[in-house]
């Protein structure tokens, strides 16, 4: 067990790497560098994002980036760690609730329509318009009528998006089944994490091979050149948040970039941009 004279003993963080090594098991110690590294790489690119929202906001772009995946892929987490440092007078995060009886009866893409990002935002939406592509007609929230227009008209109001200068980036956090139920009983055990664990997630499980097709029927009409899916393994949560944080430095070019010192590209084993020939762990 460490103690007060061992953190006195120290003087910087490789001398007390040196006294913690004969303190604790080999295993232990990978952990809390592994944890030092991830929270050293999180800071240096969440200083990026500053950075590329400064950007953003001078040159009044308009950015989407949306968050899509099964239930406890990490989307939240994720979210919070995009938007934890960012100003809150540019950037919003959208999570909308079912829709109302009045929005029922509106065009479906209205209420997301209002929460676009106005020049200079970026908008990250917690869960999308694509509630209806796979949720809706797996938990049976849609008709076939509704699925079947709203499949048809994605790609042309992404492409209107696209025309009028949003700058919309697609994420699908893919999560294995099993580290998806390991992640739904680490929720019931933990008191502050029980609300997040709903009827719904437990009925995703049963229906994983449902959900399975219509995330593919999804990809295949909605993934275009103009609109990209790009797809985010997330059995490991850190690595997601930062791949993902990579992903979207590197689209653009920002004052600044780089000047944290880690690297943004991307690494192609954990963000794929989809096709159908990408093995998916779900």
């Amino acid at each position: 067990m460490l103690t007060i004279e061992d953190f006195n003993k120290s003087n910087n963080k490789e001398e007390f790497l040196e006294i913690i090594k004969d303190k604790i098991d080999e295993k232990r110690l990978a952990d809390i560098l592994n944890t030092l590294e991830y929270e050293n790489e999180l800071q240096h690119l969440q200083a990026e994002l500053v950075n590329l929202q400064q950007w953003v906001a001078k040159h009044n772009k308009r950015v989407c980036i949306i968050f899509e995946g099964r239930d406890a892929s990490g989307k939240g987490g994720s979210i919070r760690r995009f938007s934890e440092h960012l100003n809150p007078r540019s950037m919003r995060v959208v999570a909308l609730t079912k829709p109302t009886i009045v929005e029922q009866g509106q065009w479906y893409f209205r209420r997301y329509i209002k929460e676009l990002p106005n020049p200079g935002e970026i908008v990250l939406f917690d869960r999308s318009w694509y509630n209806r592509a796979v949720v809706e007609p797996v938990m049976g929230f849609c008709n076939k009528n509704q699925y079947d227009k709203f499949m048809i008209q994605v790609p042309e109001f992404e492409h209107m998006l696209y025309e009028d200068g949003i700058i919309l980036i697609k994420f699908w956090f893919s999560i294995s089944k099993e580290e998806q139920i390991n992640r739904f009983n680490s929720r019931l055990e933990n008191p502050l994490k029980r609300w997040k664990f709903s009827p719904v997630d437990q009925e995703g499980q049963k229906r994983w091979d449902e959900y399975t097709f219509y995330k593919e029927q999804m990809f295949s009409k909605t993934h275009t050149t103009f609109s990209p899916w790009i797809i985010i393994k997330t059995n490991d949560k850190k690595e997601a948040r930062l791949e993902s944080m990579r992903y979207v430095l590197s689209k653009f070019d920002y004052e600044g970039k780089g000047d944290s010192g880690t690297t943004l590209l991307p690494d192609p084993n954990i963000v794929q941009r989809y096709h159908r020939t990408v093995k998916q762990i779900e």
